[in-house]
This record gives C-alpha cells, sequence and structure tokens, in this order.
C-alpha cells in the first residue's frame, strides 16, 4: 500500500485527536524568550475550526506557559531555579489562554483551561472526573487546552510531562490520533525522515540523539516514550514539524509529512490503559522466566508460583510493577493480594497455598483481566 494512501486511511477516520504543540512551535523570531509566532497559532485555530465543521474533536495539549512568562518579565534566558519556573509559568499561563481563546474566537469557538499534574491521573477518581469535565467541554463546542499545572509541579517541569501528559490524555479519551507538533521535522534516520514506524523497538530509541527543545523541557526521548504507551494501546501517533504551512490540514490529508506510527491492531481496555500508564503503583513483584513468558507471550494471569520477590507495603486492589529475573519492568497489574499475604504464597504450588489460605484462596496474584504490559 502506497505510504499516502496508508496515512489516509489511517488519520482520515479520525473522530477524536490529541494536539500536543510544543514551546518552541509557539515562540516567535523576535527577541525575548516565549514571544507568539502568530502565523502559527492563527494556522492552528482555522485547522481546529475545520476540524469541529467535520464533527471531529480536538482537545490541545499546550506548552509555553514559562516561555509566555519570560517573555512578560523581558527575560531572554530560562531560569535555573524551581521557585522562578513556577513564577514564570504563574505570569504566563494567562497570557497563553489568551492567545488562544484570541484565535479560536474568530472561528466561533470556545476554550477551557484544564491544568493537570502527573498525580491526577495516578487518583482514578479523578482521572474520571477529567474524563467527565473534557467531555462536557466537547459538548458545548469549546477546546479543552490542556498544560501541565507548571505553578505546583516540580520534576514535571524538568522531564517533558507535557509530552507524557498527552499520550495519557489520548487513554483516558481513547483518542483516534496524537499529533505531536515539534521543532523537528520527524524522526531521522540517516540524514532523512522517517515516514512509517510499524513498531517501535529499542532500535528507534537509538535514532533519539538527545536533542531538547530550546524553550521547553521535552525532547525527543519523552516523544517516543508516549508514542510507544499511545500505539501499543492502540492509537496512531505522528511527529511533525509545527512550523510547516498548515501542518495539521496536511497532515489529515494523508500527506507524506513528518513520522507516522501505526497502532498496534488491537485496542487496550479502558481499565488496562489505566493501570499500565497512569495508576500509581505501591510496590513490586519479581517473577521467574516462566512466569514472565506467561505474561508476556501468552498474556497469562500471574500464579503465586512465579513470583520471587515481593517489595513495598500494598493492600489488595492496589496496582505494583512486575519487574523479570533481569529486574527490567515487564507490566503493571492490579493484586489479588496485600504485600503480607504474597510474601506468605510467593514461589507455591495451588495445593500449597489452600493449606495457608483454606479453599477459598486465590493462587492469582493479579489476574490476566487486571494486567497491562
Amino acid at each position: 500500500m502506497a505510504i499516502q494512501s496508508l496515512r489516509q486511511q489511517v488519520v482520515g477516520r479520525a473522530k477524536l485527536v490529541v494536539i500536543k504543540i510544543g514551546s518552541d512551535v509557539l515562540a516567535g523570531s523576535g527577541k525575548g524568550a516565549g514571544l507568539y509566532d502568530r502565523r502559527v497559532v492563527q494556522q492552528l485555530a482555522e485547522s481546529i475550526a475545520k476540524l469541529h465543521s467535520k464533527q471531529v474533536k480536538v482537545v490541545l495539549v499546550s506548552s509555553g506557559a514559562i516561555g509566555s512568562g519570560l517573555a512578560e518579565l523581558g527575560r531572554s534566558t530560562r531560569p535555573k531555579t524551581m521557585e522562578q519556573l513556577q513564577a514564570a509559568a504563574a505570569i504566563g499561563q494567562p497570557h497563553l489562554m489568551r492567545l488562544y481563546e484570541t484565535a479560536l474566537a474568530k472561528h466561533g469557538l470556545k476554550v477551557g483551561q484544564i491544568l493537570l499534574t502527573r498525580s491526577d491521573f495516578e487518583d482514578r477518581v479523578r482521572y474520571l472526573n477529567i474524563q467527565r469535565t473534557i467531555e462536557a467541554l466537547h459538548k458545548m463546542k469549546a477546546v479543552p487546552v490542556i498544560n501541565e499545572n507548571d505553578t505546583v509541579a516540580v520534576d514535571e517541569i524538568r522531564f517533558g510531562e507535557n509530552d507524557i501528559l498527552a499520550g495519557l490524555v489520548v487513554h483516558l479519551l481513547r483518542a483516534d490520533l496524537l499529533i505531536f507538533l515539534s521543532s523537528v521535522d520527524g524522526l531521522i534516520k540517516n540524514g532523512s525522515v522517517v515516514d512509517v514506524v510499524e513498531e517501535i523497538d529499542q532500535s528507534i530509541y537509538s535514532l533519539d540523539h538527545g536533542r531538547q527543545s530550546r524553550g521547553g523541557a521535552g525532547g525527543m526521548s519523552s516523544k517516543l516514550q508516549t508514542v510507544e504507551m499511545v500505539s501499543r494501546a492502540g492509537e496512531a501517533a505522528i511527529i511533525a514539524n509545527g512550523k510547516a504551512d498548515h501542518v495539521i490540514d496536511r497532515l489529515l490529508a494523508g500527506e507524506e509529512l513528518g513520522t507516522l506510527f501505526l497502532p498496534a491492531k488491537k485496542k487496550m481496555d479502558a481499565r488496562k490503559r489505566w493501570i499500565g500508564s497512569a495508576a500509581k503503583t505501591s510496590g513490586r513483584l519479581s517473577v521467574d522466566a516462566g512466569a514472565a513468558q506467561a505474561i508476556q507471550k501468552s498474556r497469562k494471569s500471574l500464579l503465586a508460583i512465579g513470583v520471587t520477590a515481593v517489595e513495598g507495603n500494598f493492600q489488595a486492589g492496589e496496582v505494583v510493577e512486575i519487574l523479570g529475573p533481569d529486574g527490567k519492568r515487564i507490566a503493571r497489574g492490579r493484586v489479588n493480594h496485600s504485600s503480607s499475604r504474597i510474601k506468605q504464597i510467593k514461589g507455591l504450588k495451588s495445593i500449597q497455598i489452600k493449606k495457608i489460605l483454606g479453599k477459598s484462596g486465590r493462587e492469582e496474584v493479579i489476574h490476566a483481566d487486571d494486567l497491562a504490559l
């Protein structure tokens, strides 16, 4: 199948699109950090309006609050202390929202601001509340504009959390497509842009040269991590140059622009998405080679006999990480037993477990339905 035909097939059916726009894409070429590129913003608003007219819902995940704040302060360099970064974000966020509000108002669209941190996704109740708020905004014909809450976040500012945040929003809404508008043309191999990636493996990460955006905290590494998370769950993703003329229109028309990452054939269900990517973990379970293979290859439940070690103090129903025999993370899962109970039954067979726990004792430490790779 021709690349353009493949692109049209993958992106043409999208009914819910998450667009993540980076700080460097928003920044203009004038003096001072954070000065906006009005052409980029106007074209973005035009594209969003066109999608709305076609009944395609859009969520915008936007960086740029810190850059905007620095511009208002007349500073040309990014501060090094966390307090100054948070203060700059507090000053810049209202200006960033006003920019989108003005641009989208020309097309009869409203905007709704949502400021989030990673912890908002870790709590199941708050996670579902975010979903309901976004759905309500769409019903009101408003565009949700999401940003990392830089005024209270700490590590997130340093590690490009808006990239991961965009992936979590895709998971939350089960969006059809994630578009990264970046300062690079896509994934580069041997000096050329890779058109299509069918499946992400470690060789893809070797193409990452660690380039970080000039005005933000993200880089190709965080984008690839996010794209892998999204594509494995069954959604497509694109990394493209946000400065390209009418980039959104061209991408959704199937033009060979940027790098398209194809989705896995089978979509992950909503509960596994939360367990695998958003839920806060309370401990770790190490497993032997047989259990690791059963989880990864056969998608089977984790039985007590395959558990070799337990770390942390957790209760039944909490989410833990699962480590293979080499110590690498292979999955996450929601446990049926507390940490103290798993320590009692780890490495034991079913008949031995029943002697300890009684006839109703479950040898399944984590059921297959509660496991996410």
